[in-house]
């Protein structure tokens, strides 16, 4: 996939994190999909409704170029699915577009003003979490690994010793935790 941020390409993947974006790059060579669009890491999701930020522009920006013939967005649900797909829904409305009021669970893809766009909620379209949730999806079930990680967080959890979110963040610590444990340590 292009690591390039080419402001005015035809097809555009937009995620909301390097995490996420080096997550796709990854999934994209596993599974050999051909590089015939951009990623653009929008740094969070709150920088997809904004204008312009950096060299980053939001969707309202990107659906009215001319060029532009594709558009992804790939999100984390987090705590609240309806309320980023709510979120999503508004800006696309700003911009003419109109979603329906809840978002298909295999994911919506429209076609739109001759623009085909695309949205994913990890982890699933139908359940909060993110992008790890989506990913502890893909381990397989003999894993040993992930048990082991996973007795880990309850440890230290039950101490008090962890410093991450537990309701927010337990699955990305899952997932960083069993990856520093692989082959190649922390590679996504």
């Amino acid at each position: 996939m292009s690591k390039q941020k080419k402001v005015d390409s035809p097809a555009v993947l937009l995620v909301e994190g390097k995490n996420d974006e080096h997550i796709m790059y990854a999934l994209f060579e596993k599974y050999a999909i051909p590089d015939t669009f951009m990623v653009v890491n929008c740094e969070e999701i709150d920088k997809l409704k904004s204008t312009k930020n950096n060299l980053v522009e939001g969707i309202g920006v990107r659906l009215k170029g001319s060029n532009l013939q594709r558009l992804g967005i790939i999100v984390d649900a987090d705590t609240d699915i309806q309320n980023r797909w709510q979120s999503l829904k508004d800006i696309f409305s700003e911009s003419g577009y109109i979603l329906p009021n809840i978002i298909p669970q295999k994911g919506l893809i429209i076609e739109q003003n001759n623009k085909r766009i695309g949205v994913w909620i990890m982890p699933d379209n139908n359940a909060n979490g993110m992008i790890e949730d989506f990913i502890r999806f893909l381990i397989p079930v003999n894993d040993s690994l992930i048990s082991i990680a996973t007795h880990i967080l309850e440890d230290i959890e039950s101490k008090s010793l962890n410093h991450y979110n537990q309701n927010l963040h337990k699955s990305k610590a899952l997932i960083h935790t069993w990856l520093a444990w692989q082959k190649d340590p922390g590679t996504p």
